[in-house]
């Protein structure tokens, strides 16, 4: 290789730097990164607050003020922080993402920092269309004051300043509004941005005379008692988020440097509905909507809080998803298990009045915790045949603990079931099958079995063998029209008395329905694979009332195709009363038997015309 290849070669190798459209940058923000232009007066006091920590890591006594002023579509921010040199602005302003807080002798103090220096300026061009910084380093008192001014095409001009420019060290900014942004420079908007953000900062921050800052936060002030604690807590959560809470728990945990409360909602919300909660990094609001701070089963709270330890995303608008975070998200939870728990041992009352609402959340919880399930036994309430019971009390007042898995099955067995000394439970709504079924490992000898044909009719009253052999035509009439069906026909006498025909099955029952419908419908080979499945499944089963009066009129009737259209007309109404889904074949049967029914009723008529 040639001298001359060889340098092409060298330079073709050598490192480019990126071209940077601050612009374009801008806007990818604006649009893409921050979720509102307001983000920007959050960065401004982040810049703030990290300059006077970092010289109060160094001076423990240093002033520690930030000043904002809005005037005529620009705004002016002060504050007693660390300040810059003319080296740390050529290094820390004009270098998109580089941190004033890498500096060596502040590493061991990184965790004190809230952002990055550069990024946050670079977010108020958002807003501005010209920044210009006058800083003086407290770190280098002799150095002369220094002014950095840029704009949002990408130029900046730095240079230094007579020492009466900034006499004391400290860091000032200001912005020029960009066209069409001057009201977010306003006075009044740059208080409320400020009070949304900054209400928690451990500094003095004013806008103008205004204060922002309104420490301590109410969690952590002195009141007179608790009754007055709860009255003010409430007040601040109907500030905050607009209720007034059934309660308030304070969320307490040092080891991760966090303090904050947790409100509960006075009303039913869907678990599916995610939570916003209020999430402060070091006393500066981080988000509204921090959806991942605790479990799922907690929808039923509001919280605020500040933290130290939790890790901001790139935009400082959420939680990054961490080992951390897993680990206060189940420190919280544990919190409210404590308050439920405290409740319960002490304050039955305001335990009845919080799950008259949230059942729902505890049962939830209570699913996946069993000393929660055990402890909220006698509270949480279900549906059951003797009335609105607790798990609990319905265990002891039954042998043998039924339940169906769904509200249709329980409707329709209810009063049969009720008549007839038997205790079913609703288990048809969310989580309660599973509570029920998880009850014998919290109350040890618990007999728990799920309600099925064979246990009703077992408990229904068998009807006198002379009068039931004296209905065998009828019965076997019956019996073959709905054998199609894959439903079985039996007599019993049972109460009410007013319902003529029952509709039994079980989840074995409909397996071996579904079975034999797709069976007709396959090929051979998956007819002859269905067919071999074919078992002693049991089949559903019309239970008709011997007591009720209808029933007895038609078993006394003489005509068998009578008799075949009014039971398809039982089994039909049978099985509306059951609210199942109706096969065609089943409303096939419905329309044949009404078009039956009417034609001999119209034909009776004619004939005794």
């Amino acid at each position: 290789m040639d001298s001359q290849t060889a340098q092409a070669s060298q330079a073709s190798q050598a490192p480019h730097t990126f071209q940077v459209d601050l612009r374009g940058l801008v806007d990818l923000l604006s649009h893409h990164l921050y979720s509102s232009p307001k983000v920007y007066l959050r960065e401004l006091l982040q810049n703030a607050v990290d300059a006077i920590t970092a010289r109060r890591a160094e001076e423990p006594d240093a002033p520690a003020r930030v000043r904002l002023y809005a005037e005529g579509g620009s705004l002016r921010v002060e504050d007693t922080g660390v300040g810059l040199t003319e080296s740390d602005v050529h290094t820390l302003l004009a270098t998109i993402g580089r941190s004033s807080k890498r500096a060596d002798a502040l590493q061991e103090a990184r965790s004190d920092f809230l952002g990055q220096f550069g990024i946050g300026l670079l977010a108020c061009f958002v807003v501005a269309e010209r920044i210009r910084v006058v800083s003086r380093s407290a770190r280098a008192p002799d150095a002369a004051p220094v002014e950095w001014t840029a704009s949002d095409d990408g130029s900046y001009t730095v240079r230094t300043l007579p020492a009466e420019a900034r006499p004391e060290p400290g860091t000032t900014v200001h912005l020029t509004a960009r066209a069409g942004a001057g009201e977010w420079l306003t006075g009044e908007r740059v208080l409320a941005l400020a009070r949304e953000f900054g209400s928690l900062l451990p500094y003095d921050v004013r806008v103008g005379e205004e204060a922002v800052t309104d420490l301590p936060a109410p969690w952590d002030r002195a009141y007179p008692s608790p009754a007055g604690r709860r009255v003010a807590l409430a007040r601040h959560c109907h500030d905050l988020f607009g209720f007034t809470p059934l309660d308030a728990i304070d969320l307490a945990v040092p080891v991760a440097g966090i303090r904050g409360v947790a409100y509960v909602l006075p009303s039913a919300v869907s678990p599916a509905q995610r939570a916003g909660h209020r999430v402060h990094l070091k006393g500066m609001l981080l988000t509204e909507r921090g959806e991942q701070l605790l479990p799922d089963w907690a929808f039923f709270v509001r919280c605020v809080l500040d933290t130290d330890s939790l890790r901001p995303t790139a935009s400082r608008e959420s939680l990054y998803e961490d080992e951390t975070l897993a680990a206060v998200r189940e420190a919280l939870g544990e919190r409210i298990r404590s308050w439920l728990t405290g409740l319960a041992a002490g304050d039955p009352e305001r335990l009845a009045a919080f799950l008259s609402v949230h059942h729902l959340g505890v049962k939830s919880l209570a699913r996946h915790d069993t000393e929660m399930l055990r402890t909220m036994l006698p509270w949480l309430p279900f549906e059951t045949t003797d009335g609105q019971l607790s798990l609990e009390e319905f265990a002891q007042r039954h042998p043998v603990v039924h339940f169906t898995r769904t509200v249709e099955e329980f409707r329709q067995v209810a009063p049969i079931a009720s008549a007839q000394g038997v205790g079913v439970i609703n288990g048809g709504y969310t989580y309660d099958s599973e509570l029920i079924e998880a009850l014998p490992s919290v109350r040890p000898g618990t007999v728990v079995a799920e309600l099925d044909a064979d246990t009703v009719t077992a408990h229904l009253d068998a009807v006198d063998p002379a009068e039931e052999l004296a209905l065998s035509g009828f019965l076997a009439t019956a019996r073959a029209k709905l054998d199609p069906l894959g439903c079985d026909v039996v007599l019993r006498a049972f109460h009410p008395l007013s319902v003529p025909a029952l509709h039994l099955d079980d989840r074995a029952a409909r397996h071996e329905q579904a079975r034999a419908e797709a069976e007709e419908q396959a090929d051979d080979l998956w007819a002859g694979i269905l067919g071999s499945l074919r078992g002693s499944a049991p089949r559903a089963r019309l239970v008709l009332n011997h007591l009720n009066p209808l029933i007895r009129r038609i078993s006394s009737l003489g005509d068998p195709e009578l008799i075949g259209t009014a039971t398809e007309s039982l089994y039909g109404q049978a099985l509306l009363m059951a609210q199942r889904p109706l096969r065609p074949a089943d409303s096939a049967l419905l329309n044949r038997s009404f078009i039956g029914l009417l034609e001999w009723a119209t034909h009776s008529e004619d004939g005794h015309r």
